[in-house]
């Protein structure tokens, strides 16, 4: 069986009959105690959540994350969502799998991101630091694997080539401001921009095209991993300055913007305040042209509430004073569907 529907075209009352990468499997009760399946769905398009109602332990056995299964049932909206009614999923064969159809990846095109890479690492002018990268980004199994990493679990970047691109976006913008503030050394935000996530590549892990934390990415987290890690690569490069690593690190262990936020420590230099507005802004940046990008022709005007953003956010903002906006919504909470209006 061929794919042919993709999660971004599927419709209210559409009925569906397809394969779909099983993304995450959750055992259930109802109020009146029988089992079921909260099931997520995903292709390379996106993803969707769907109840399976009945014969929830045998699906169970069906159902293995990173696993690929035909399902038939039809597209309804819950609480202002679609999601996927399962009437029957049954087991796929998993050789001769088109995997690009069903995990999702970078836009970007990964030779043109390694190019973009190479030509960053060139325009470090401090020889230890460009030492110290190239070694990384060329020499080290955690560099192999930076090229095709996801940037997180969920919310942004999270998919294959996501790490690349997140770094290589926030490494063009410290470029730039780099060059408006002068008290911020260019070469070490730059270094900072590529580095500053170099530990989720130990923390998550995705080879089954589920992305899920690691062992030790729960116990430590990418913060403490990329520190250490760069201290491990710099050990090995003679006489490399103890207060450029340091520097570094901080850049790293800082790059969250505040400790309630999983910082160790708050940033306490130039270059690393600027790192966490850059890495905050790209994160919130990127969530924000994938909800444009999903926004079809007729559809509505606002977002859903974005919870991470605490906001909704406008997909269709008008220059000439007319008003697009729906005006669905009853209240202006988090509980509502739509924003009224703009203010």
């Amino acid at each position: 069986m061929e794919k042919k529907l993709f999660i971004d075209a599927l419709k209210e009352g559409q009925q569906v009959d397809d394969l779909f990468l099983v993304k995450s499997v959750r055992l259930a009760e109802t109020r009146a105690g029988k089992p079921y399946l909260q099931l997520v769905f995903a292709d390379r398009s996106g993803d969707i959540g769907g109840p399976a109602w009945d014969n929830a332990e045998a699906l169970e056995k069906i159902c293995i994350p990173g696993k690929v299964v035909r399902v038939s049932g039809a597209v309804q909206t819950y609480r202002d969502k679609l999601q996927l009614r399962v009437d029957h999923i049954e087991a796929a064969d998993q050789t001769n799998l088109k995997m690009e159809n069903y995990l999702a990846a970078s836009s970007r095109n990964p030779a043109s991101m390694e190019s973009e890479l190479d030509q960053r690492l060139s325009e470090i002018a401090d020889p230890f630091l460009s030492k110290l990268l190239h070694k990384i980004f060329h020499q080290t199994e955690v560099g192999e694997r930076f090229q095709h990493a996801p940037a997180a679990k969920g919310i942004h970047h999270a998919y294959r080539g996501g790490l690349l691109e997140h770094s290589l976006s926030m490494a063009r913008v410290a470029s730039l401001l780099a060059g408006h503030y002068q008290t911020v050394e260019k070469d070490l935000v730059i270094a900072g921009a590529l580095l500053h996530d170099i530990g989720k590549t130990v923390e998550l892990q995705s080879e089954v095209g589920v992305i899920d934390y690691t062992d030790i990415g729960r116990l430590k987290g990418h913060v403490v991993i990329g520190s250490e890690f760069l201290a491990s690569v710099a050990a090995e490069i003679e006489d490399f300055p103890k207060e450029l690593l340091v520097h570094l690190q901080h850049l790293v262990l800082s790059h969250h913007g505040r400790q309630e936020f999983g910082s160790p420590v708050v940033p306490m230099t130039a270059e690393a305040l600027l790192l966490s507005f850059i890495d905050d802004m790209d994160a919130k940046m990127s969530l924000v042209d994938q909800l444009s990008t999903k926004l079809k022709a007729d559809g509505p005007t606002w977002s859903d509430y974005q919870r991470s953003l605490e906001r909704y956010i406008l997909l269709k903002p008008t220059l000439d004073g007319s008003d697009h906006a729906e005006t669905k919504a009853e209240d202006d909470g988090p509980g509502s569907t739509r924003q009224h209006t703009l203010f």
